[in-house]
């Protein structure tokens, strides 16, 4: 039987849903992403993406299924809930684990934000400057949440729908100006097919899967929503498309345009020193203000849908009982904490140690998300092979990220290790009936 709803405003049509999955998708992970993909697999960089966002559909069956059934904006926290109701340490840990994983995308988005903002400037190293704007920005997005959610909706619609416009015309201006062809390009996809392991285009796409994260989100915003038997669905799948296409052109055009080796250097800046190149000032001009609005729309959706989901575990008392409290359905106190908390994040650094755990985790609960939607498989009316395929390839994924990391940063496997320890250490505190019942 599926639980009481709050009252819904429905604000939130499926263009602004779409908008906010996306925001939370294409934000800072392409950008890093493409330079760690290129290195290690070349010119079968889209083929892995292509195969990411398969990986993220399989994960976005069991939610769009579970997300249907409850229409609970909690999502992953409220979905295991609902379908363990008697496993409270483990509804409590999901619900630790999912929101420092969005925290910590949070202040990797802004950290994109800020490292193009100022990649033109001399001053484009120094780093406390760096962490100085990251921290504005996400300050800035803090109170345009508060403020209003139909103007967050609208902005996130401006923000997402120009910015693939920009990403969309500079991987074709790239590919149009580029220093390769068609003919050479099919070449060198032939030689990378050679040397390239089916294990490594794997590993890749399973490390692509954090760059599709955010397309949960949009159930974050259910009580906010109309349709939303019709709405999740569609903006769910209809983001991962837009996404996947997105990602696709991108890396096409960074490869007929840019150098490989000036790719894997870059990581960060790849595009806008390949614009550089290629199209001169303006052209990675451009590139940088299409990264801005990318990661501006991540901060954006990310921000909307994760506080509200913390709010709701806050509720169960799973965390501290004042991040419960809303005004006019707006969890202010949960955006103030969740964008206090990621500021701490950037000011002590180590970001990268924390997207790798961000990475990590959204596999994790995604694959718990499809074993629950496995056990009620019927009151959901899902697939019994599709919900299989989900479990089998969302777990291989995750053996994969963990055996690159296992191979590449065992030190950094450790750092995480520890951090999931200290989390489910909080998570056991707040599991506690006193803790729940206060």
């Amino acid at each position: 039987m599926k639980s009481i709803h709050r009252k819904r405003d429905k604000n939130l049509g499926l263009l602004e849903l779409i908008a906010i999955a996306l925001g939370g998708m294409v934000g800072g992970g392409i950008f890093t992403i493409l330079g760690i993909s290129v290195a290690l697999i070349g010119y079968l960089t889209p083929v892995a993406i292509i195969i990411g966002g398969f990986i993220a559909s399989l994960a976005a069956y069991s939610y769009v299924k579970l997300g249907v059934f409850y229409q609970e904006e909690g999502a992953t926290y409220s979905f295991y809930k609902l379908t363990y109701p008697n496993s409270k340490l483990a509804a409590s840990t999901i619900g630790w684990f999912v929101i420092f994983g969005y925290i910590s995308t949070l202040a990797l988005y802004a950290y994109t934000f800020a490292s193009y903002a100022i990649s033109s400037f001399e001053f484009a190293n120094n780093l406390w400057v760096r962490k100085l704007i990251a921290i504005g920005i996400i300050i800035v997005f803090a109170i345009i949440n508060i403020a209003s959610v139909k103007g967050m909706g609208k902005l996130e619609d401006l923000m997402v729908y120009s910015k693939l416009l920009i990403l969309g015309f500079i991987s074709f201006v790239l590919i149009q100006n580029g220093q390769s062809d068609f003919t050479t390009f099919i070449q060198q996809l032939g030689s990378d097919i050679e040397h390239s392991s089916t294990l490594s285009i794997l590993i890749v796409a399973s490390i692509t899967f954090v760059a599709y994260e955010g397309f949960q989100l949009v159930i974050n915003a259910v009580n906010e929503m109309s349709q939303p038997e019709k709405n999740i669905p569609r903006a769910i799948y209809s983001a991962i498309f837009l996404a996947v296409l997105i990602y696709v052109v991108i890396a096409i055009g960074a490869l007929y345009a840019i150098p490989i080796n000036d790719i894997i250097k870059n990581q960060e800046y790849a595009l806008a020193s390949g614009a550089q190149d290629v199209l001169g000032s303006m052209g990675a001009n451009l590139v940088i203000f299409g990264a801005l609005l990318a990661s501006s729309s991540a901060i954006s959706g990310t921000l909307f849908g994760s506080s509200r989901q913390m709010a709701v575990i806050a509720a169960d008392g799973y965390f501290p009982h004042f991040l419960t409290k809303r005004k006019q359905s707006i969890p202010v106190q949960a955006i103030i904490t969740m964008s206090f908390i990621a500021c701490i994040l950037i000011t002590i650094g180590g970001l990268q140690l924390i997207l790798e755990f961000g990475s990590i985790t959204f596999l994790l609960v995604s694959l718990l998300m499809a074993i629950a939607n496995f056990k009620i498989r019927d009151k959901t009316n899902s697939s019994v092979f599709i919900t299989i395929s989900s479990i089998v390839g969302l777990a291989l994924g995750g053996i994969l990220i963990l055996y690159y990391e296992f191979q590449n940063k065992p030190q950094q496997m450790i750092a995480i290790l520890v951090l999931y320890c200290l989390l489910f250490f909080f998570a056991w505190v707040y599991s506690r009936p006193k803790k729940v019942n206060a």
